[in-house]
Order: structure tokens, then C-alpha cells, then sequence
């Protein structure tokens, strides 16, 4: 065997048995990591919630931080959303807790408990990045705020009923200047009302003050030492929810006027048929159950009534009624002025309607207010000034209605007593003017019932003349007709004879002609055939028979009759004409 045949035997390196060794162990290694990730790390985060995670490593925090960003040691201001997630429990805590729910009709108020320190006497954050309570709410809707760094309060939203209209005070930055609207970052009323409708408002930012508008009444009563105020009354709503907001809304505003009201030592506001919750809004703490409110009128006391000394000294109490109305585009600067509906009415109308009843009371007699047009003088003045006097404070008067006149009693009976004489005597005079007015009726009545039966007899007349002419000119329309008719007879006889006889004259000639062009056939005939007497034979043979035969017998030389039976000569009829 040469060495070229020689068997290679290959030798095996030291170094892959190594690298194996290697691979299998990262094999077991990155197995281990994967069960351990997956068995150990993973977690899941349910629907509605959220996952708080806290460092245990990692950099060191500033002094004082609440919340840390990743990589920091501490609780991360990042929260982690629904879904699955891997954390090593070795360096992570993690806490899964609900989400911030808001549901329909309520809102959201955030408080920061991190961020940059406030102003002294601040706790409106003016951002988001700033501690205290955010200005803006979250609406409806599911938030992922970190409950470590924030806390929401679910608040009711503002709801405006209709016929309302919400004027909004800023509770939070520096005051505005007195009689002036609050501008941006400034504390006090602002410009911008709120119509009717569904507002997400921040309760500690801003208060909403819930005004009636349209028409209202002030009530005065003789006797009594309070005046009643009635507002319109509220419409009711669709839906419980939004029924709910404005009962919350309303009671809240009532509970703002009582406490107004005993603060001015005033009679306490009284309502009829509403509740008397607090509300949501403002600073006043949210109510378990918000009962439904009536749709009825609110009344409130104010003590007030109407007394002036007439021109002849005597003492008149007045039960008055005014009608006013305040518009929504004034309602802003009413309230900045004067405050809530209240108070226009205790600072603004009451004392214009005791000081414009005073004035021009004063120049009416005691009698003047009992008789009808004394009284309507003195409403319609007093309506009139006080309609002037208010406009200018953005106040529409529409009415001022006396209902009853109080007056003294040792004064009252004589005026009385003449009243009733002279409305006695007018009653007698209107009597007899009646009794009077009554006879000439009848009078009339008799000179119509006398018209009319001459109205009937003409009318009766009228139909008789009429009947008779109509049957007259039916009747000569009758002549005319069958005249017409024997006339139209008459041409119809004529044209009938003429027709017979054009016929008759017709059927003569027609005869005529034929005969007449018969015999000239006749005779060309005749002619043709060379004379009459062979026409005359044609004319027999052809009235022959036609099945008659003739034979001809051939019996031999000399004779015709020799052989009947053999001899036969058939003669051809004769051509059909």
C-alpha cells in the first residue's frame, strides 16, 4: 500500500466541545430568565383599573418628592394602563387600584399634592404643574390619575334650569376693582352669565348663582310687615338625572339667600313647595339624595309694607302687586350692583315702590283711593314712575297693581256710605235708562215684526208675478216650438215629394235607356248573323233543352232510316250566351 492510499484520520480541536458547553448553558440560562419572567414578573391589570409601581433601586429622589420618574427610587409618577405588564418583584412593588371613574352629569375636581408651591393664601393651582386644586375639571369619562399623587372628588355638574340663568363669581386670584367685572385671574363677578343647559365648573374656582329671570312679583300687604317674592315657575325636565343636578343647583341657591338673610337679620327665606338641600355647588359639602324639586313658584319674606299718609292726613295701607322682569343680558350687572333677586328687591324695588307710593300718594285724597277712577289715576302713575325709576337700574316694570286699599274706618264709612248713595243713584238712573232703552225696544221690535209681514206680502207678490210670467214664457216657448215644429214638417213633406219624384223621374229614364240599348243589340245582333230570321232560329235553339239530343241515321245510299243503332250523329248544344 503506497502512502497516497493512507487512511487521514481527522483530530478532533479542544475548542468545540467548549462552545458548546457555552451554548447549552446560555440555552438553560435564557430558559430560566423566561420562566422566571413569565411566572414570576407578569401580571395583568383589569379593565377599569390601574397599576401603581414603586421602585425599590434605582437614582436617589429630591428631597421631599412625592413622585419619582423611571429610574428614580420611589413611586412612579407614571401609572401603568389595563393590559399585561413584566416587573421584577425583586425591584418593584406594584399596587393595582381603580381608575378614576367620572359618570354622566358629574365632574371631576383634582387636588395635586406635588408640583410647585402656591402663593400664600392660593389654593387654585394656576396649571397643572403646581400643587393645590386644578381650576379645570375632568369631565365624564375613565382617568388614570396616580392616587399617591393626586386626589379626585366627584362633584355634581352645574345644571341651569330654564328660566334661570347662572351669574359666576371667581373665588380665586386678586379682587377686581370695586363696581368693575373680574377680568382673567382676578377675583370677583364675571361678564359671561350662564345660559340654561349642563356646565362642568370647578366649585371651589368659581360660585354659580342661580337667578330667576322673566317675569317675577313683589307682594305688599296691608297689615303685615313682610312682603312675598314669587318667582316664575321652574319647567320640568326630562330626565331624573338632569332633574336630580337641578334640584342640587336650586336648593343650594336657596341655602346661599337664608344664609344671606340671617346675616342681614332678615326674615329667613320661605319656600313653599321646594326642598331645602344644599347643593354641590360651591363650598357647601355634596348631598346624599337630591329629592325632585316641583315645578311651583318660590316664595321669600322680606319685611316691607306699603303705608303713607294721604293729603288729608289720614293713614292709607296699600295691598300691591308689582310685575318686573330682569333681563339676561342685564343680569351680570344687577347682581354685581345690588346681589342675588333678594336683594334687588329689598335695596333696589321696595324702596322705590314705598318712596314713589309716598310721594305720590301724598297728593291723593283718603276718598281718591276708594273711588274706581282715583284709584286707576294713582296705579297708572305709580306704574309709570316706577317704570322710569328702574330702567335705569336694568329693571323692567310691567305692572303695579293695587288690590285693596286700607284706610281708617271712622273715614271709610262715610266715603263708604256716599259711594254706595252715588253708585245707588247711578244704579236708579241706569234703571230707568234701561226701563226707557227697554220700551223703545219694543217699539222697534213692533215696527220689525211690521216690516217683515210687509216684507213677506211683497215677497209673496214678488213670487206670484214672477210664477205667472214664468208660466207665460213657457207657454209662448211651447207655440213657438211646435210652430217651429209643423214648419219643420212642412220642408220635410216637400223634401219627400221632390225625392219621390226625382226617384220616379230617374227610374222612367233609367227604363228607357235600357230598352232602348236592348234593341239596338237586338239589331247589331241580327245584322251580325245576316239577317232577322237567323236570329229568330238562334233565339229557338238556344230556349231548347239542352239535354235534348239529335240524332242523325245514316241508312245507306238513298235512304236515312237504314241502321237506327249504329248510325248515330249527336248534335252539339248550342253556345251559352
Amino acid at each position: 500500500m503506497s502512502q497516497a492510499e493512507e487512511k487521514v484520520v481527522p483530530v478532533q480541536s479542544p475548542v468545540k466541545p467548549a462552545v458548546m458547553a457555552v451554548a447549552v448553558l446560555g440555552f438553560i440560562a435564557l430558559a430560566v430568565y423566561l420562566v422566571y419572567l413569565w411566572g414570576f414578573c407578569r401580571f395583568y391589570v383589569p379593565a377599569g383599573h390601574m397599576a401603581v409601581v414603586t421602585a425599590k433601586s434605582g437614582k436617589a429622589p429630591a428631597p421631599g418628592t412625592i413622585l419619582v420618574e423611571r429610574g428614580e427610587k420611589g413611586i412612579w409618577r407614571e401609572v401603568l394602563p389595563e393590559g399585561r405588564h413584566f416587573l421584577d418583584p425583586v425591584q418593584y412593588d406594584v399596587k393595582i387600584v381603580p381608575a378614576v371613574s367620572i359618570p354622566l352629569g358629574k365632574v371631576g375636581i383634582v387636588t395635586a399634592k406635588v408640583g410647585k408651591e402656591l402663593a400664600p393664601g392660593e389654593i387654585i393651582a394656576p396649571d397643572r404643574e403646581s400643587k393645590g386644586v386644578w381650576r379645570d375639571v375632568l369631565g365624564p369619562g375613565v382617568y388614570r390619575l396616580n392616587p399617591e399623587g393626586y386626589s379626585v372628588e366627584v362633584a355634581d355638574a352645574i345644571n341651569i334650569p330654564a328660566g334661570y340663568a347662572g351669574v359666576v363669581t371667581s373665588q380665586s386670584g386678586r379682587p377686581a376693582a370695586p363696581g368693575e367685572f373680574a377680568r382673567p385671574g382676578e377675583r370677583g363677578v364675571l361678564s359671561d352669565i350662564l345660559q340654561p343647559g349642563l356646565y362642568y365648573l370647578n366649585r371651589y374656582a368659581y360660585q354659580v348663582n342661580v337667578i330667576e329671570i322673566g317675569m317675577n312679583q313683589v307682594t305688599m300687604a296691608a297689615g303685615s310687615n313682610e312682603s312675598m317674592v314669587s318667582t316664575r315657575s321652574r319647567l320640568s325636565n326630562a330626565t331624573d338625572a338632569l332633574a336630580e343636578l337641578e334640584s342640587n343647583t336650586l336648593n343650594f341657591q336657596k341655602e346661599l339667600r337664608r344664609e344671606r338673610a340671617e346675616r342681614m337679620n332678615a326674615a329667613p327665606a320661605v319656600t313653599v313647595s321646594d326642598g331645602n338641600r344644599k347643593s354641590a355647588v360651591g363650598a357647601l359639602p355634596l348631598p346624599k339624595a337630591a329629592a325632585p324639586l316641583p315645578a311651583e313658584a318660590q316664595i321669600f319674606g322680606i319685611s316691607r309694607a306699603v303705608e303713607f299718609p294721604s293729603r288729608d292726613g289720614f293713614k292709607v295701607a296699600l295691598d300691591m302687586t308689582v310685575e318686573f322682569e330682569l333681563m339676561p343680558e342685564n343680569l351680570a350687572k344687577i347682581y354685581l350692583l345690588y346681589g342675588d333677586l333678594p336683594q334687588v328687591v329689598e335695596k333696589i324695588i321696595l324702596p322705590q315702590v314705598l318712596s314713589v307710593s309716598r310721594l305720590k300718594g301724598s297728593s291723593y285724597r283718603a276718598q281718591d283711593f276708594i273711588m274706581g277712577e282715583g284709584r286707576e289715576t294713582f296705579q297708572y302713575d305709580l306704574s309709570q314712575v316706577l317704570g322710569e325709576t328702574l330702567a335705569g337700574r336694568s329693571i323692567i316694570v310691567h305692572n303695579a297693581i293695587i288690590r285693596n286699599v286700607d284706610i281708617p274706618i271712622n273715614i271709610l264709612s262715610p266715603i263708604r256710605a256716599v259711594s254706595l248713595a252715588k253708585e245707588q243713584n247711578l244704579t236708579n238712573e241706569s234703571l230707568q235708562g234701561t226701563a226707557k232703552k227697554l220700551a223703545e225696544l219694543n217699539i222697534e221690535t213692533e215696527l220689525i215684526e211690521q216690516r217683515r209681514r210687509e216684507v213677506v206680502q211683497e215677497t209673496e207678490k214678488l213670487v206670484a208675478r214672477i210664477a205667472a210670467e214664468r208660466d207665460q214664457a213657457v207657454a209662448q216657448l211651447k207655440a213657438e216650438t211646435e210652430l217651429t215644429v209643423a214648419e219643420l214638417k212642412l220642408k220635410k213633406s216637400e223634401l219627400l215629394a221632390k225625392i219621390a219624384q226625382l226617384k220616379g223621374e230617374t227610374e222612367v229614364k233609367t227604363r228607357y235607356l235600357v230598352d232602348n240599348e236592348t234593341a239596338r243589340g237586338e239589331l247589331l245582333k241580327a245584322e251580325a248573323l245576316g239577317g232577322a230570321a237567323k236570329l229568330s232560329e238562334l233565339k229557338l235553339v238556344d230556349s231548347l233543352n239542352p239535354e235534348v239530343e239529335t240524332r242523325i241515321i245514316y241508312a245507306g245510299p238513298g235512304t236515312l232510316w237504314t241502321d237506327l243503332k249504329a248510325g248515330a250523329l249527336p248534335l252539339s248544344a248550342a253556345p251559352e250566351k
